[in-house]
């Protein structure tokens, strides 16, 4: 779903999010996704009508490499975020996009975070 803002607890997740309080420590608190993913995907596969929500990414960031984020601490704005891992892609992207996506996706799937400093999150972020 499209927000303007979300709201992010430190080592909770984001509220009303279904991963929310998931598991003690998860390593997915939000997942980032690179927009330019997202339309290189469009691009690739002729789907100039797919929506973003098909990733079901937490948030979409543009100009950040977000593999070099991986094992690192880092902030947007006043937020603060542990890179975890990437974010794999699984046989749903083939199902919610298009058959190939999961495979073009490797290596650039997004990047999956725990929350260490919550607050708001919002696209002026």
């Amino acid at each position: 779903t499209d927000h303007e803002e979300i709201e992010l607890v430190a080592g909770r997740g984001i509220v009303n999010d279904r991963f929310f309080d998931y598991e003690e420590d998860y390593k997915g608190q939000i997942t980032f996704f690179d927009y330019a993913v997202y339309e290189a995907v469009k691009a690739e596969f002729d789907l100039p009508e797919l929506d973003v929500s098909a990733f079901r990414r937490n948030a979409v960031v543009s100009g950040i490499d977000l593999k070099a984020l991986i094992g690192q601490t880092f902030k947007i704005g006043e937020l603060e975020f542990e890179g975890t891992q990437e974010a794999k892609p699984c046989y749903w992207m083939d199902e919610a996009c298009a058959p190939g996506v999961e495979k073009f996706l490797r290596g650039q799937g997004g990047l999956r975070c725990r929350i260490l400093k919550g607050g708001t999150l919002s696209r002026s972020a």
